[in-house]
C-alpha cells in the first residue's frame, strides 16, 4: 500500500511540474512591495491550495521598500503583515542575513532601481535567483546585471507571469499555425516616473510578444498617445511583432498568432494566473537551468527602452543596437 501512495505521490508531482525533494527549497523574499509575494507564498507555502506548487517553501525576508513609489510605500506595510502573520516568514534585517537562511531567493522589489543593488549580494553568495518584473531600471543596470551573474557562475531568469499562461503557450505550439509569422499583443500599460515608460506595466505584453516571436529584433518604431502606444518590432528574418499598450478605455490581456497555416486569436479576457511562473520558478531552483535566457531577457530590456527613444523622435525607428554602443 505505501509504494502504491508513493508511486500517486510522484505522478502529481510529475503533472504539477516540479521534481520530488525530501526536503523543500528553502526561499527567501527580497522586496515586500508587491502582491507577487503574498501570491507566491500562498502557492508555495499551503499545502491545501488546489493550485499548491510543492518543492519550495518561503522562509525569510527581507522588506526593502521605495518611499518615491507610491505603490511601494503605501502597500509595503500589508504585505509584511500577511507573510508574518499568516505564513510565519521570518523578517531579517539585511540580504546578507537572508542569503545566510535560504537555499534560493525571489528578488521581488516593485521598483526596478534598487535590483542592481539587491541582486550584489545574492549573487556573492551564489543563490539562484528569479527577478520579478521589471528586472532594472534601466537598460544600463540590466546589462550589468547579467555581467555579475555570469562573472560569478550564478543563474538567474526574469520574465512576466503572462508568459506562461497556458493559453499562450499553447498558442505558440499549436500545430495548426504553422511557422510563426508575426504577432501583436496587448495589455494595460500605465507608466510610473522613475522607469522607462515600458518598463512598469508593458512588460506584460511585450514578454507575451517575445514568447510568440522569439529572439531577433533589431529596430522598434513607437506611435505614442496620452490613451495608448503602438510598438512595432522589425525583426532580422523580416518578420514584425506589434504590441499595443493601453491605458485608456477597457484594458486587457491579449494576443495573435500569424501563421503560415491559420491566425490563431486568444481569448478575451486570457485567463492570467502565477501558478504556471512558480512552477517555472521551482524547477529553475531545483535545475539551475532557466526557462528565459539572459541574452532574451535583455533584448526585451533593449526593445522597451528603445520604444522610448523612438517616442522622443517623435516615432522614428530605433535600432537596438543604438543601446549597446
Amino acid at each position: 500500500m505505501r509504494k502504491v501512495l508513493l508511486v500517486l505521490m510522484l505522478i502529481a508531482l510529475a503533472k504539477a511540474g516540479v521534481q520530488a525533494q525530501s526536503e523543500p527549497i528553502r526561499v527567501g523574499i527580497i522586496g515586500l512591495d508587491t502582491s507577487h509575494v503574498t501570491a507566491f507564498t500562498a502557492l508555495l507555502n499551503d499545502p491545501s491550495n488546489p493550485n499548491h506548487v510543492p518543492g519550495a517553501r518561503v522562509v525569510a525576508a527581507y522588506k526593502g521598500g521605495s518611499p518615491d513609489v507610491e505603490s511601494s510605500a503605501t502597500r509595503i506595510d500589508r504585505f509584511t503583515a500577511e507573510l508574518q502573520t499568516k505564513w510565519k516568514v521570518e523578517l531579517v534585517g539585511s540580504i546578507e542575513e537572508l542569503c545566510q537562511k535560504v537555499d534560493a531567493v525571489l528578488l521581488e522589489s516593485v521598483d526596478g532601481r534598487p535590483h542592481l543593488a539587491q541582486i550584489r549580494p545574492v549573487l556573492a553568495a551564489r543563490k539562484r535567483v528569479f527577478i520579478d518584473k521589471p528586472f532594472a531600471g534601466n537598460y544600463r543596470d540590466a546589462r550589468e546585471i547579467v555581467r555579475l551573474a555570469k562573472e560569478s557562475g550564478t543563474p538567474f531568469f526574469s520574465t512576466s507571469s503572462l508568459r506562461f499562461v497556458t493559453e499562450l503557450q499553447e498558442m505558440k505550439k499549436s500545430e495548426k499555425l504553422g511557422s510563426m509569422l508575426g504577432a501583436f499583443t496587448f495589455s494595460p500599460s500605465p507608466t510610473e516616473p522613475h522607469h522607462p515608460d515600458l518598463f512598469w506595466y508593458g512588460i506584460h505584453g511585450v514578454e507575451m510578444l517575445f514568447t510568440l516571436m522569439g529572439e531577433g529584433c533589431e529596430s522598434v518604431t513607437r506611435v505614442y498617445t496620452p490613451g495608448a502606444d503602438v510598438v512595432v518590432g522589425r525583426w532580422k528574418d523580416g518578420r514584425t511583432g506589434t504590441f499595443r499598450g493601453i491605458r485608456d478605455g477597457k484594458t486587457d490581456y491579449g494576443a495573435i498568432a500569424f501563421g503560415s497555416k491559420s491566425v490563431i486569436p486568444s481569448n478575451v479576457p486570457m485567463k492570467v494566473d502565477y501558478r504556471g511562473l512558480v512552477v517555472e520558478i521551482v524547477r529553475f531552483f531545483q535545475t539551475g537551468i532557466a526557462p528565459v535566457s539572459p541574452e532574451e531577457t535583455l533584448e526585451i530590456m533593449a526593445f522597451m527602452e528603445a520604444a522610448d527613444l523612438s517616442k522622443a523622435r517623435s516615432g522614428q525607428p530605433v535600432k537596438l543596437s543604438e543601446l549597446n554602443k
